[in-house]
């Protein structure tokens, strides 16, 4: 059990010096030496662990392919839910060099042999969940094009971490989603779901503070922050800091008049 974890710890060394690595110099600049050395290690611990530098970036590429290793708590509205995973994924990508690397092959021109089509087809995917069960929940106007507006989301994010990257070195891209968020959602959320939602610059910080503090009671389960498996928020809260439910903003859950497409979907 102790050599497991001990190579489970050796690898994840790896990956964070290789995060760091590909962020700083890209995937056709880094050098396997460059990664095991800023990682400590050796020559021998580095291919015990990857193959090649090919493999090592499919490796980092993964680290943003599965959205549900992120601390997520569920909410009554599932749109908040939505919100949360990209406000929180934001938030990482300020301070977690892991993820930036994983950021930055992704939108490399080069690196042709690597598939960098998987973290934005899997963040499609789980975006087309989320507003799916929005949907259902009559979150939505019925008019909203599920798939489009999930690539829509993905392709908005994409551009606004490019941007901030840039121009703040991502110190204002929390600030910069909150921006999106509150002009996007207005054209595909009921007015009634709108009004609740927490779409503030912190949120995602706020979000991964209460599900550490859920896995550490032992309500969430996972470690280091990386939760895998999501509860239930307390009933009548819209989340860390975010606004109860009163009795006149109760979220549509149906309804012709409700859900017509008046100020949204033009």
């Amino acid at each position: 059990m102790a050599q497991q974890e001990r190579a489970i710890r050796t690898r994840e060394l790896i990956l964070k010096a290789a995060g760091a690595v590909f962020a700083e110099r890209g995937y056709d600049g880094a050098t396997i030496s460059d990664v095991y050395s800023r990682a400590g290690l050796t020559k021998g611990a580095f291919y015990f662990h990857f193959s090649s530098k090919e493999d090592l970036a499919e490796a980092i590429l993964e680290v943003q392919v599965v959205p549900g290793t992120y601390p997520i708590v569920r909410r009554s509205l599932k749109l908040q839910e939505l919100v949360d995973a990209g406000l929180v994924f934001g938030h990482r990508l300020m301070h977690d060099q892991m993820l930036q690397g994983s950021v930055s092959l992704s939108l490399e021109r080069g690196a042709h042999q690597l598939d960098r089509r998987r973290p934005f087809l899997a963040w499609a995917d789980h975006n087309l969940v989320g507003l799916t069960e929005a949907s259902e929940q009559g979150e939505l106007y019925q008019c909203v094009d599920l798939r489009a507006t999930a690539e829509l989301l993905v392709g908005a994010f994409s551009g606004v971490q490019m941007l901030s990257h840039v121009l703040s070195d991502r110190r204002d891209l929390t600030q910069r989603l909150s921006v999106l968020l509150t002009q996007l959602l207005p054209t595909i959320t009921v007015p009634g779901v709108l009004a609740r939602l927490d779409l503030t610059a912190d949120r995602g910080e706020r979000v991964v503070a209460e599900a550490e503090a859920l896995a550490g009671a032992g309500a969430l389960p996972g470690a280091g922050g990386r939760a895998v498996a999501p509860v239930e928020a307390p009933t009548g809260e819209a989340g860390p800091g975010g606004p109860p439910p009163g009795p006149g903003t109760a979220a549509p859950l149906g309804g012709a008049h409700a859900r017509q497409c008046r100020s949204g979907c033009r």
